[in-house]
C-alpha cells in the first residue's frame, strides 16, 4: 500500500519483523563464536603426567639389610602428545561450523535477494500502476477535453442556427410586412377604384335620374291632361288592374313603344313584390322607371302620388324588388317608361 504523506512513494513497504529477525541472528553468532571458541581450547591444555612403580619378584630369602638407595632423579615431563583422533574431530567440527556458518550466510544473501527481487518488483509495480494511474489521468484529461470541445463546437453550432433562424425570420417578417403593405396599398387602390366607380356611377345615376326627372316632368307637364288615358290604353280598363305607359324621350304620346305584350310582362313580375294590406279605394300612383340594355334598374322614383304615402312606398319597393325588368321580344329592356298600379280590390 503506497503512503499518501511519504515524500517518497514509490518507496517499497517496511517488513514486519525485521528487529527481531536481526536480534535472533545477533544472538546466533554469539552463540556460534562461543561454541567455535571452546571448540579450540577444550584440549589445549597441558596433560599431567603419569607415574608407575616398577616391581621386581624377589626370591624368598632371608631378610636383607634394607638398603637405602638414593632418590631416583627428577625426570622432565615430556612434551605433550596432541591426540590425532582429538584433533580430526576438532576439525570436522570446524568444517561443520564454516559449513553451517556458510550456509547460512548463503541462506540470508538468498533471503536478502529475494527481498531485494521483492522490493524491486513492488516498486515496478508501483511504477506500472503510476504510470497506469497518469495514463487514465491522461486519458480522463483528453476525454474531457473531447467533451468541452463537443460542447463548445455544439454550442457555436446551435448559437449559428440560431442566428440563422433570427435572420429568416427577419427576412419572412420583412416579407411579411412588404407583402402587407403591397396588400394594403392595393386594397387602398382598388377600394379608391371601387369608390371613383361608385362615385362615378352615383354621378352617373344621379344624373340619369336628374335627366329622367327632367324628361319626366316635362312630359308631366305636357301630358297632363292626358295621364290617365295613356295609363288605361296600355295596362287595361278595369279598376283594378295596373297599367305601363309608352316609353321614349320625346314628350306627349311620341316615342318608342314596347311591344303589346311586355306590359303584361312587368304588370306579373310587380304584381308578385307588392305587400299591401290597407284600403284600395282611390288609390293610383304612377312610378317612372328608367333602365339599362340589360334590365337592370337605373332609377325609379313617383311621378303621380296617390295621396296616400303607405301605398306610394309599397308600390315603389314592388318596382324596386322587381330588378332587374324583363326584356322585351328585341332582347332589351326600354330604356324608359312608367308605371301605374292600384292596389287589387
Amino acid at each position: 500500500m503506497i503512503r499518501k504523506n511519504s515524500e517518497y512513494p514509490l518507496q517499497p513497504p517496511r517488513e514486519r519483523g525485521t528487529g527481531r529477525a536481526f536480534l535472533f541472528a545477533l544472538v546466533m553468532h554469539a552463540l556460534l563464536g562461543f561454541f567455535l571458541y571452546r571448540g579450540i581450547q577444550w584440549q589445549n591444555s597441558t596433560p599431567e603426567g603419569e607415574q608407575a612403580e616398577l616391581w621386581t619378584e624377589v626370591p624368598d630369602s632371608a631378610i636383607p639389610r634394607p638398603v637405602v638407595t638414593p632418590p631416583p632423579a627428577p625426570v622432565a615431563p615430556a612434551p605433550p602428545v596432541r591426540d590425532e583422533q582429538a584433533d580430526i574431530a576438532l576439525q570436522e567440527k570446524k568444517r561443520q561450523q564454516q559449513e553451517a556458518a556458510r550456509a547460512a550466510q548463503l541462506a540470508e544473501q538468498q533471503r536478502q535477494l529475494k527481498l531485494k527481487e521483492q522490493q524491486e518488483a513492488e516498486a515496478k509495480r508501483q511504477q506500472q500502476l503510476a504510470a497506469e494511474q497518469a495514463a487514465q489521468l491522461a486519458a480522463q484529461k483528453a476525454a474531457k477535453l473531447k467533451q468541452q470541445q463537443a460542447q463548445q463546437q455544439q454550442q457555436q453550432q446551435a448559437e449559428k442556427l440560431k442566428q440563422q433562424q433570427f435572420a429568416e425570420q427577419q427576412k419572412q417578417q420583412q416579407l411579411k410586412e412588404q407583402q402587407e403593405q403591397q396588400q394594403k396599398q392595393a386594397q387602398a387602390e382598388a377600394q379608391k377604384k371601387a369608390e371613383a366607380e361608385k362615385a362615378a356611377k352615383a354621378k352617373a345615376q344621379a344624373d340619369a335620374a336628374a335627366q329622367a326627372k327632367k324628361q319626366l316632368d316635362n312630359e308631366r307637364r305636357a301630358r297632363l291632361a292626358q295621364m290617365q288615358g295613356l295609363a288605361g290604353g296600355v295596362g287595361g280598363s278595369s279598376s283594378s288592374s295596373n297599367g305601363l305607359g309608352k316609353s321614349g324621350t320625346g314628350s306627349g304620346s311620341g316615342g318608342t313603344a314596347a311591344s303589346p305584350g311586355y306590359a303584361d310582362k312587368v304588370r306579373r313580375l310587380v304584381l308578385q313584390h307588392v305587400n299591401w294590406g290597407g284600403e284600395t279605394e282611390g288609390l293610383e300612383t304612377v312610378i317612372a322607371v328608367r333602365c339599362s340594355p340589360d334590365g337592370n334598374q337605373l332609377g325609379a322614383n313617383i311621378t303621380h302620388s296617390s295621396g296616400n304615402a303607405a301605398w306610394d312606398a309599397a308600390a315603389l319597393r314592388a318596382v324596386k324588388a322587381s330588378d332587374p325588368m324583363p326584356r322585351d321580344v328585341n332582347g332589351k329592356t326600354p330604356d324608359y317608361f312608367t308605371i301605374t298600379l292600384r292596389p287589387a280590390a
